[in-house]
């Protein structure tokens, strides 16, 4: 089938992504690829190129590859998922598109999660297909996969990426039509084998549960008959929840596709509200110089004051670096938010650092959740744990919660288990990690 033509859009870091438009309906649809995806490529296999072609039949379709992989820039880290937000933001601004639906399979839904949790105002609503918020099983998600099959998974990314092996291998009963998928092509299209290696690593790391609960857009779940249990489990942490299940158990074949393509359809055809925007997903900082009081009473009031207005410096030029948005300032302390996790670690890091300079430490506590929004400001108990988390933290460290860690896979990052933590004012223990580099 005739290739639409392939444009790119360059990200603030340089990096180029690809992307295509198609169709022309009422409404755009933006899909995310999962772990094979190429702009090109996809055109050239029927059973996609058709899945493609029916979504465009009732939108314009945006589709994109991920950095690293397919059109995209290759030369350049697999992205984590705050990185895939970035880049989402910047092909959708490209295009002109304001409020798209988002699209996408298995773990290539998990950007549209983090994205229509952060920016509300830019989601119509979202379809997921075979929903993968996680990849690998735990004791409160028992659809995730089992080690065995996460380990042969991984093996075979190592050993038989680029082959039609590698496909066999890991979807063996699963695909009815495996005899005629190109495995092998599709995957040397999409990206190298220590590229594809390190995709895995990142997202069987990754958790978004934690952020669909933020999500004020509707979200409909489709799988089939024999994945209920997992999307009735995800309709209980969603606020606006529609299941669609198609009769069977493996995927798709290319005469059922209409079967999804019409429930799709018949979904955006709703014009929900705009959603009120009284509650967003956020991470919020909060950092303090360490035995400050001291400090006070051994430099006088005013040498004091000199060096807390160096130490405010450091912390705004950080804020303006990782984008972070600086909400209260208390005597030493900060509070602030962030559209991303990693960049508020990162912004804590980084003053942290600088202000040894000065003679002085400071701890730091970083939480991402569901925040209220009371006349513009960012308030709720997601505030009040992101604070109690840096109260927790010693001179020079940065705490981390649970949720945050979920959620920057694949940032570079690593951490160190501080253990379980009670919080005051504030229910349950926490568990906490400490930022080691």
């Amino acid at each position: 089938m005739e290739t639409p033509q392939t444009k790119y859009a360059k990200t603030p870091d340089g990096v180029y992504i690809a992307y295509q438009t198609v169709g022309d309906g009422p409404i755009d649809i933006v899909w995310q690829f999962d772990w094979l995806g190429n702009v090109d490529t996809i055109w050239e296999y029927r059973p996609s190129a058709e899945w493609f072609r029916g979504l465009a039949s009732f939108s314009r379709l945006i589709l994109h590859d991920r950095r690293g992989t397919g059109a995209s820039s290759r030369n350049v880290d697999p992205p984590n998922l705050e990185t895939r937000v970035v880049d989402l933001t910047v092909v959708l601004d490209a295009v002109g598109s304001k409020r798209p639906v988002l699209g996408g399979a298995l773990e290539g839904g998990a950007p549209n999660i983090l994205f229509a949790a952060t920016f509300p105002e830019r989601v119509h609503s979202l379809f997921w297909w075979y929903p993968a918020p996680r990849t690998t099983s735990a004791p409160d998600y028992p659809f995730g996969a089992s080690e065995d099959l996460v380990a042969r998974s991984t093996s075979a990314t190592i050993d038989l990426w680029g082959t039609d092996a590698y496909g066999y291998s890991v979807w063996t009963g699963t695909q009815p039509e495996a005899e005629h998928v190109p495995w092998g092509w599709f995957s040397r299209q999409t990206a190298t084998p220590d590229v594809a290696a390190e995709m895995d690593r990142i997202y069987n790391e990754t958790d978004v549960r934690g952020a669909m609960p933020s999500i004020a857009a509707p979200v409909l779940l489709l799988a089939r008959e024999n994945d209920r249990a997992a999307l009735e489990y995800l309709g209980t942490i969603l606020r606006r929840p529609r299941i669609q299940l198609f009769p069977g158990a493996d995927e798709l074949k290319v005469h059922e596709q209409q079967a999804v393509l019409d429930a799709i359809r018949e979904f955006v055809g709703i014009s929900p509200a705009a959603p009120e925007l009284d509650r967003v997903l956020s991470t919020v900082l909060f950092t303090d110089v360490v035995g400050s009081t001291k400090k006070q009473a051994e430099l006088g009031d005013r040498r004091y004051k000199a060096l807390i207005e160096q130490h405010h410096a450091i912390v705004r030029d950080a804020l303006e670096r990782w984008r972070g948005l600086e909400s209260s300032t208390a005597g030493d302390g900060f509070y602030a938010t962030f559209d991303g996790p990693a960049r508020a670690i990162r912004c804590a890091m980084e003053v942290g650092h600088r202000v040894i300079d000065l003679g002085i430490e400071i701890r730091a506590g970083v939480h991402t959740g569901e925040c209220e929004m009371i006349d513009g400001e960012i308030s709720g108990l997601t505030v009040s744990i992101g604070a109690r988390v840096a109260s927790k933290a010693g001179p020079s460290q940065v705490l981390i919660s649970q949720t945050v860690k979920d959620l920057v896979a694949g940032s570079g990052l690593t951490f160190e288990d501080a253990g379980e933590h009670e919080l005051k004012g504030v229910p349950d223990r926490w568990r906490l990690y400490r930022v080691v580099s």
